[in-house]
């Protein structure tokens, strides 16, 4: 699902005049320092957040206040969100049935989420941890569960807030390269917010740099790395 913002602008947040544009089945990575609007864009998007001004669009539909649940999205939290007293299976499963509680859509048969569980385990290499409580996870695992999740509902877009920022450098490393596998395997649109300029160079298809609510500049890796638009950039990409 491609995506298009249109001169978004909010206040609290700090976002003035956003213009981007981002194809169907890309992996975009928006970065920046602390303050500068990335997690508040993501959030917008999913509609947590509404702007004060300018459009959202979804394959060409006008969504900026389209209700969560109608936006086909999947969110991916750095803190994981899982619920304790769930199993892995049952967190995965969560949105499945609650998208035939809450949104009105047709029922989902026990045998059609048990079939949807199974390949999302075997996914994101979980198969073994069925059973296990969050708590009997490893950090990075427990991001696959979050993954899982998201995941379920079959979203059109990925939208991730900074999932490996409580990992340790080595799982970092590790998720990253398994999210790059993923995203070439499924048919998604995603958005990744990190602090991280080495993670977003290794698998984003382009990069987003932002300073205080606005696009400093957009290009891939090797554009940014070798062309940096401002001196912002070019100090940012050398610190």
């Amino acid at each position: 699902m491609s995506i298009l913002i249109e001169n978004i602008s909010k206040k609290f947040g700090r976002l003035s005049q956003i213009n981007l544009e981002i194809p169907t089945g890309s992996l975009v990575a928006l970065i920046g320092p602390s303050g500068s609007g990335k997690s508040t864009l993501l959030r917008t998007l999913a509609g947590f957040e509404k702007p004060d001004s300018g459009r959202i669009w979804f394959q060409g539909r006008n969504s900026t206040f389209l209700p969560i649940h109608q936006r086909e999205i999947g969110f991916v939290f750095q803190d994981y969100a899982l619920f304790p007293k769930y199993t892995v299976y049952d967190n995965i499963a969560f949105g499945l049935k609650i998208q035939k509680k809450s949104y009105k859509a047709s029922p989902r048969p026990p045998q059609f989420i048990r079939a949807q569980v199974d390949e999302l385990l075997h996914l994101t290499q979980l198969e073994n941890f069925a059973t296990f409580y969050p708590h009997e996870l490893s950090g990075g695992q427990k991001q696959r569960v979050g993954f899982a999740r998201a995941l379920a509902i079959e979203p059109k877009i990925l939208l991730l807030d900074e999932p490996f920022g409580a990992l340790d450098v080595q799982v970092r490393k590790s998720l990253r390269v398994w999210l790059g596998n993923l995203h070439e395997k499924l048919p998604l649109t995603s958005i990744l917010v990190t602090h991280d300029l080495e993670e977003a160079m290794e698998i984003a298809d382009e990069i987003v740099i932002l300073k205080q609510g606005r696009i400093e500049q957009v290009g891939t890796a090797e554009e940014i790395y070798e062309y940096p638009g401002t001196d912002f950039v070019q100090n940012f990409i050398n610190c």
